[in-house]
């Protein structure tokens, strides 16, 4: 959304296609208080700020998803489950998708019991028992937002320790409805329809044991899904390959946000890729002799 408000600002036409909702993985985050300007904000609030901006320079938008990017000419087609899009610039900010733990009964429970985003998912286990497996910020940020409406929560970590920023882990600590649990590898979900307990092994004394939950929220990072463009442009682990103006091997072709490689990814320098790729972008239709 940040690329699309600075080639708004530009002078430029921009469609944003989104398969699932705009804001991306900040707009499932529970409160935000690292962007410069706000002291606290939900990120789907954030996100609903930053669409409306740019909904108000007119910016176009198609609920679909982007299978494959082709060039033609001077011209850009990207095919889509319902339609076939033209630009003379492409940028991709594809993000991240959740990483999954891979265990028996995952794929069965899931919207039954397992879910991967504590925001969309959390109240409907109000008053209940819920279970996070992970052990970084977003599984913290998970535990402390259902801690308080959920009737006791369970931190389960593969690790001996936590790799959250320190004010979380204090935080969370302090919670008198929150168990942790650390050294514990996943085994199995478990449960009838609904999800009724995580199965776990000890590391280290390899004992076996159940934990009771109605829901459980798996927060164990994220992974690329750049396949899809790689006859266009170059990934390193997934990741694409850009320069420090966001440009790919394909003049024309840039990315921006955490589906780049690159060391560092966060809300803000999600943001600052977007503004450096829409500029790069004007810069590449303006050497083309298009306004």
């Amino acid at each position: 959304m940040t690329a699309a408000l600075y080639s708004l600002r530009a002078g430029k036409s921009a469609t944003i296609i989104e398969k699932e909702h705009f804001g991306g993985q900040i707009a499932d985050s529970p409160r935000v208080e690292n962007f410069p300007g706000q002291k606290s904000i939900s990120g789907l609030d954030l996100s609903n700020d930053m669409f409306e901006q740019i909904t108000a320079l007119g910016a176009n938008f198609e609920m679909d998803e982007a299978k494959s990017l082709l060039k033609d000419g001077d011209h850009f087609k990207i095919e889509g489950n319902f339609g076939t899009y033209e630009g003379s610039s492409v940028i991709i900010a594809t993000g991240v998708k959740h990483r999954k733990l891979g265990l028996k009964g995952e794929d069965k429970f899931l919207g039954h019991g397992v879910s991967y985003c504590a925001v969309c998912d959390g109240a409907f286990y109000a008053g209940k028992d819920a279970l996070v497996i992970g052990d970084a910020n977003s599984a913290l940020q998970y535990a402390i937002m259902l801690a308080s409406y959920c009737h006791k929560v369970t931190v389960v970590t593969l690790f001996e320790r936590f790799f959250a920023d320190p004010i979380l882990v204090k935080g969370l600590l302090r919670l008198s409805n929150v168990e942790v649990f650390h050294n514990y590898n996943g085994l199995s979900f478990n449960g009838g329809k609904e999800l009724t307990s995580v199965t776990f092994e000890n590391t280290e004394s390899k004992e076996k044991r159940d934990f009771p939950c109605a829901g459980a929220f798996v927060a164990i990072g994220q992974i690329p899904d750049n396949r899809r463009f790689a006859n266009a442009v170059d990934l390193i682990k997934g990741y694409i390959v850009t320069d420090e103006g966001m440009a790919t091997r394909t003049p024309g072709v840039f990315a921006a946000g955490d589906c780049r490689a690159k060391k560092c990814r966060q809300l803000t320098t999600a943001c600052n890729d977007g503004a450096i790729a829409s500029l790069s972008a004007a810069q590449y239709l303006f050497a083309k002799g298009q306004s």
